[in-house]
Parts: structure tokens; C-alpha cells; sequence
């Protein structure tokens, strides 16, 4: 009988998160506030991984003969844990409700199985503090859309054990996904730092009037960003060379933005309640059907940019 997975949480993570599961052919355990809400994310999930292909042992099977492989209920009420290999929950960000869920778990999973928390902003430190067992707790941070999106950040907190890490780590290749191990637990993880060091950067130049956002888009896109589909920022920087970087950020690195603050053109933005395509509006308003070209294209893109990463 293989191990299963077990995802806390019935939101639009935790479908992506419990699809990449099931399109493996590993049975996943989805758990929640209510029955209504946990089967109506595995539904999701199993449409998301048929979306995204079936692999092994699900490819043949329709969308009912695969909800039947898998589980769904309340946490308090599930008791199989000894059959888990891996915990992962995706509730709200809310640091009070994962302490307590994860006092909850510390109590009943038991010690050899590895719990990960895909929390975005809360540290696993925080969330697994006092705990007995924080050594098998650790964050494991996916990217919307969880389902397509390949990186998850495998998070040590300042108690975990780098085997537990390297366990989880290792589940993730085995099931296509792209880890990466961050040793320390510091604010941001790894690639959420540094995509804000560029957004910093990127408002600033708009609260400067130096440029627009429409042109920031377009010369990431068709510049850095074109080339970061095929290598990531250090192996381009080994194929072009160390010193012409190095010459170049000596007169760059004096002048970039240090703000530890949004600039005010966004807290003007925040104000006036302009969040983006969800209001309606940001820094350009959006009708329903620019929303709906735009979120086609980029799932288009996104479809493309993994076929790309997946050329070896």
C-alpha cells in the first residue's frame, strides 16, 4: 500500500498542492473545517490533475475512479497517521490558527513523519515554537498556481533536522517538482526576497517618474526575464562572465533604491482601495474581459515557460 499525503486545508492551494500528489499516482488525505469542503477540493484537485497530466497508474482513469483512491474529512476526526509520509497544511495565513493546528499535530503524528507548513509569511520557527517534535516540522513554500508552478522552498527552521529536510526535499524530486533547500529561516525564504529586492527596485523607478509600469513589464520580460526561462541569475552570470558584472554594478549598486517602506505612489494606490485586476483597477484599470485575456495568456505562457524548463 503506498504512503500517503496528507494536505490541511481546502483552499485554492491546497487543491494545486494535493493535484501534484494525484497526478503521481500518490493517494492523498484531504483534511478540513467541513466534509462539503474538503470533497469539494479533492474534485478540484483531481480536475487539476488531469489539467496538468496523469502519470503512472491515474492515467487511465476518469475523474470518479480517482476521487474513490483518495480520502477526505476533518482533522480531528482522522486518526490513520502512521500510514503518512509527509503533512503539509495550507490554512489561512493566520499565525495563532497554525500554532494550534500544529500543537495538534505534534500530539497526534507520530515523530518519524515530517510536517511542513506552506505558510508565505510566518516563519516555521514561530509556527512549530515549544513544540517536542520541531525538528520534523519545516516550511514548504509553493507558488500559485501550485499545481504548474515547479519550485516549492524547503524551509529549515532553527530546529529542524537537515535529515527530515533532505526527506522531504527528496519526496519532491521523486514527484517532478523543483526543490530548493533554504538553511535558515529568515524573512521571505529565498525567492520571495528576491523577487522584492526587484519589486523595490521596480516601484521605485515608477515613484521617480523614471519609468512606467507597462515598460518595467516589458523589459523584464523581453530582456532578464526571457533569459531566466532557461537559466537561472548565477549561470547566466557564468556564461557572460563575473568581471563584466562586476565592473557594471560598481557604478549600479550605489544607486539603487535602499527604501524599507512601499513609495508612496503604491500606499496611495492601497488607499484608494486600486488593488489590481480583483478591484478592478491598480495602476491601470481592467475590464472583465481584459481580466479574462490576460489571465489566458498568462496561463498560455506559464504552460510554456514549464515545457521550456522541462528541455533538457
Amino acid at each position: 500500500m503506498k504512503k500517503t499525503v496528507v494536505v490541511i486545508g481546502t483552499g485554492i492551494m491546497a487543491a494545486g498542492i494535493a493535484a501534484g500528489f494525484i497526478a503521481q499516482s500518490i493517494p492523498v488525505i484531504i483534511l478540513g473545517r467541513s466534509k462539503e469542503k474538503a470533497d469539494a477540493c479533492l474534485e478540484k484537485a483531481v480536475q487539476l490533475a488531469q489539467k496538468i497530466g496523469l502519470a503512472g497508474e491515474n492515467a487511465q482513469k476518469n475523474a470518479s475512479q480517482i476521487i474513490e483512491d483518495q480520502f477526505t474529512g476533518l482533522m480531528e476526526t482522522w486518526s490513520d497517521w502512521s500510514q503518512c509520509q509527509w503533512v503539509i497544511e495550507t490554512i489561512a495565513e493566520n499565525l495563532q490558527v497554525k500554532q494550534t493546528v500544529f500543537a495538534y499535530l505534534d500530539t497526534v503524528v507520530p515523530p518519524h513523519i515530517p510536517i511542513g507548513s506552506n505558510s508565505s509569511g510566518f516563519p516555521i520557527t514561530k509556527i512549530a515554537q515549544g513544540l517536542s517534535t520541531a525538528n520534523r516540522m519545516m516550511g514548504a513554500h509553493y507558488f500559485m498556481p501550485a499545481e504548474v508552478v515547479p519550485l516549492v522552498e524547503i524551509v529549515m527552521g532553527e530546529k529542524t533536522d537537515l535529515q527530515f529536510a533532505q526527506q522531504v526535499y527528496d519526496l519532491y524530486k521523486a514527484v517532478g517538482k523543483k526543490p530548493v533547500l533554504v538553511k535558515k529561516d529568515i524573512p521571505g525564504f529565498l525567492a520571495n526576497r528576491i523577487q522584492h529586492a526587484l519589486m523595490r527596485e521596480a516601484l521605485s523607478l515608477v515613484q521617480e517618474g523614471i519609468a512606467s509600469p507597462e515598460d518595467i513589464d516589458d523589459a523584464v520580460k523581453y530582456s532578464f526575464g526571457f533569459r531566466y526561462a532557461a537559466v537561472g541569475p548565477m549561470t547566466q552570470k557564468e556564461i557572460s562572465g563575473w568581471d563584466g558584472m562586476a565592473n557594471a554594478a560598481k557604478e549600479i549598486y550605489p544607486s539603487l533604491s535602499n527604501i524599507t517602506a512601499l513609495p508612496p505612489v503604491v500606499q496611495k494606490l492601497m488607499s484608494e482601495g486600486k488593488t489590481g485586476m480583483k478591484a478592478g483597477e491598480g495602476f491601470r484599470k481592467w475590464t472583465a474581459e481584459q481580466i479574462k485575456q490576460v489571465s489566458e495568456s498568462y496561463s498560455r505562457r506559464l504552460k510554456a515557460a514549464f515545457d521550456v524548463l522541462n528541455i533538457e
